[in-house]
């Protein structure tokens, strides 16, 4: 239960729970094994039920759930040409990081929490009921994603007779897919361009509008799917592999929409001259060609010993708001509020600390 093997084959297993290896401690860890052809009948598990498997292989295992695992925690395994009768030819309640799920038979997960994973080939669909970060979905037949929460990912290119990407159920943030996902934040719509998608190869391209349009709130590890490093130009991809060449520090797809170049030559460029670079107007999701368009205080109104701040803001952008009893390098500036949630046009914050007749200083900014 709470053993440790590394560098085993186990094969043509049958049992009613966990084929491969059953593993009741979530102690027990297996590291570079090779769990294949083995048949949960009746039950869960097909490759291995429980416990932590790391640099594993899963492959031609079948369940009734969870072909290739299930109730197990995995880390830079493949599961691939697994099956599952009922849900999860890849995984089912799972956890994986940095792992591919590819050509299993039934939805590739259900019940998991995927992290830097690629997921395709898979008929039957792609996850459902899943949590899945820095994820790659593509080339599935049924639905990307059904009835999951997915970040930082790539849900593209999959089909199912009533849709595609995702199902009506499923939230996507910070997400490339079709269509433009309603009541989410960050989603993009443009082709992931993938450097060989015909041959398996979905790393980015060096134009790919997936570089540096995550968010890193979502991140979970220090590597991506090669290995190499999670978050390189400050800001994470979408998908499981970071790009590792160099250029902007921007969204791709930011600049692409205003055809700014992606080479980084434009990042601290100010085009409308309104006093903010592109950097900073990315940030602050204002448009970069218009000079009206920037993040700038407006006049504050006072009512008794309240005052009301108020500043030009972007729909879903977070903002702080400081204030200071002068401008002088003491007293600095002190909070106020963080994570206002901007509204379209202006948003406006009530200051009920406002005392005496001031002077009172106010800033607002974007972490």
């Amino acid at each position: 239960n709470a053993a440790t093997l590394v560098g085993f084959t186990l094969t043509n297993g049958v049992a009613g729970f966990g084929a491969g290896v059953y593993c009741e401690s979530a102690s027990a860890v297996l590291s570079n094994c090779v769990l294949s052809a083995n048949s949960a009948t009746n039950g869960s598990g097909g490759g291995a039920y429980g416990g932590t498997l790391n640099d594993c292989t899963l492959s031609g295992n079948s369940a009734n759930s969870g072909g290739g695992a299930d109730s197990s925690t995995l880390d830079n395994c493949m599961l691939t040409g697994n099956s599952a009768s009922d849900a999860g030819g890849g995984a089912s309640s799972c956890t994986l990081n940095n792992c591919t799920v590819t050509g299993n038979t039934n939805l590739g997960s259900i019940y998991s929490t995927l992290n830097n994973c690629v997921v395709s080939g898979n008929t039957g669909g792609g996850a459902s009921g899943s949590t899945l970060n820095n994820c790659t979905v593509t080339g599935n037949s049924g639905w990307g994603a059904s009835s999951a929460t997915l970040n930082n990912c790539i849900v593209y290119f999959n089909s199912a007779t009533n849709g595609g990407n995702y199902d009506p159920y499923s939230t996507l943030n910070y997400c490339c897919t079709m269509p433009m996902p309603t009541n989410s934040v960050g989603n993009i719509t443009n082709a992931p361009l993938f450097v060989d998608q015909a041959n398996g190869n979905l790393r980015l391209q060096t134009n790919s509008p997936c570089i540096n349009a995550g968010n890193n709130a979502f991140v979970v590890g220090s590597t991506d799917l090669d290995g190499d490093p999670r978050i390189v130009s400050r800001t994470v991809d979408m998908a499981a592999y970071e790009f590792q060449g160099t250029g902007s520090v921007i969204s791709y797809a930011w600049l692409q929409q205003y055809n700014l170049p992606t080479d980084g030559s434009a990042d601290f460029a100010a085009p409308d001259h309104d006093g903010m670079n592109n950097w900073q107007e990315w940030r602050c999701g204002t448009c970069p060609t218009n000079a009206s368009s920037a993040l700038r205080l407006l006049s504050p109104q006072r009512t008794g010993t309240n005052v009301i701040v108020t500043w030009q803001s972007v729909a879903g952008v977070n903002y702080f708001l400081e204030c200071s009893t002068n401008l002088s390098p003491a007293p600095l500036f002190t909070p106020l509020a963080t994570g206002i949630t901007g509204q379209p046009g202006t948003t406006s914050y009530t200051d009920t600390n406002a005392v005496g007749t001031g002077p009172l200083f106010y800033r607002v900014g974007v972490p």
